[in-house]
């Protein structure tokens, strides 16, 4: 994403950084990037911190769009501890941890807890910090107590036997719960989906025991130079924090739980994961990092990039695996050279495609959630941030898109949605 495209976050002393994916949208022109500056956002002081839970006066309650494709769905978090390097963002650390969610079809649901959208504390840490650059107030939303539709611990439904394997991380300054309602469409069609926060970038990750890690501040002085080595170093810490979570789910397929505290799985999840068909799909940086994966690493056979500027060697080397990048209404591969070089580059099976009326925050949970809080907040921007386009169409194509693609390439299903423009989604174009 360029400079001139704002994006949702947190703001303190006036630090952005042009460009950063979801958490932080309207970053304004405190600093003055060109367009050709990859990725913005602003970022709050932080290290560890211990949160303390706010008491939520809020007024507003939210909900998830439903997955349409009929399975029930579970879900698991855990904290992944990789000792074999320091950590690349806290040099001092001589570890690196992660949570991740697993998302699963399941069985034998009823009765059990849903999951959160977001933790407790996450939650509140993104209403104090995060959802006031979104001109929310502090205590205007409950965060904490939105549900998503799947079932902590729930078994594994085992009937359809192993499942491809998606991995999905949020834009850079993002949490991995802005990506959810794409998450649980994909984990109600028959993947195994996890779900990646990248500790002391995302604003704010909880792990257990009450531990929030904030994302760490940004540099005073914020020139391309420095934004851009900032995101090229963002992209080498993702990449091998993904690389690192396949490690762990070959692991987990062996029968050793990857859990640092040895959280229960759930049943079934060991002889499910499918390691032979693995895609990855990302929004904004993680796009980026998407086809860096896939160039870089055997294990993945497809990726999908949710209007995301290309970061590092792959805008040059391109792909010759299967890929699909979608763009909001303003990208074209004129106007972003990255996506132009990527294009010419790649050789395997590709697509693009213009959502119309979309913005870079069409992308994430805020298409569902921002319009629910239209008309009940003041001076909420949300055409800067979602666009024009008709929210639930927007969230429908988008599921349609991506299922079909994965279904295409993991699980060996063709389909003509690819083909030509389609009548079911006349605000998607399909670019030559």
């Amino acid at each position: 994403m360029s400079a001139s495209t704002p994006e949702p976050g947190s703001r303190r002393r006036g630090r952005t950084i042009a460009g950063l994916g979801i958490a932080t949208a309207l970053v304004t022109a405190a600093t003055a990037l060109t367009p050709a500056t990859a990725e913005s956002a602003t970022r709050a002081d932080t290290t560890a911190v211990t949160a303390t839970p706010v008491t939520h006066a809020a007024k507003i309650g939210l909900t998830l769009p439903a997955p349409t494709g009929g399975q029930p769905i579970g879900t698991v978090a855990l904290h992944l501890v990789d000792r074999s390097r320091p950590d690349p963002l806290m040099p001092v650390k001589p570890y690196r941890e992660l949570m991740v969610s697993i998302w699963y079809p399941a069985t034998g649901a009823a009765g059990l807890p849903p999951a959160p959208h977001m933790s407790r504390l996450a939650a509140a840490d993104w209403d104090r910090n995060s959802a006031p650059q979104m001109s929310i107030k502090p205590g205007a939303v409950d965060w904490a107590a939105t549900l998503t539709h799947a079932r902590i611990g729930a078994p594994v439904d085992r009937k359809a036997g192993a499942y491809p394997i998606i991995l999905f991380a949020s834009g850079d300054g993002g949490p991995r719960t802005l990506g959810t309602a794409l998450v649980e469409e994909l984990a109600s069609r028959g993947y195994i989906v996890v779900s990646v926060d990248h500790t002391y970038e995302a604003d704010q990750v909880e792990f257990p025991g009450g531990r929030v890690e904030r994302a760490l501040p940004l540099p005073d002085k914020l020139t391309e130079e420095v934004i851009a080595e900032l995101l090229r170093k963002h992209s080498r810490a993702r990449l091998t924090d993904m690389s690192f979570v396949l490690d762990r789910l070959g692991g987990l397929s062996q029968g050793r739980n990857p859990d640092a505290h040895g959280t229960p799985l759930p049943a079934g999840l060991r002889e499910s994961l499918n390691l032979s068909r693995i895609g990855m799909l990302g929004q904004s940086l993680a796009g980026s990092v998407a086809a860096q994966l896939a160039h870089d690493d055997r294990r993945v056979d497809a990726g999908v990039n949710l209007d995301g500027e290309y970061v590092g060697p792959i805008a040059r080397t391109g792909l010759a695996k299967p890929f699909l990048q979608m763009a909001s209404g303003s990208k074209t591969r004129q106007s972003e050279p990255t996506w132009k070089s990527f294009w010419s580059r790649s050789t395997g099976w590709k697509r693009e495609l213009r959502f119309t009326g979309s913005q870079h925050g069409s992308f994430t949970d805020l298409q569902a959630v921002l319009p629910q809080l239209a008309g009940k907040l003041k001076d909420l921007p949300i055409t800067e941030l979602i666009g024009t386009i008709d929210p639930r169409r927007s969230i429908a194509a988008q599921r349609a898109y991506v299922t079909a693609f994965f279904d295409q390439h993991l699980k060996g299903r063709p389909t003509h949605l690819f083909d030509g423009p389609t009548p079911r989604y006349p605000e998607v174009k399909l670019v030559p």
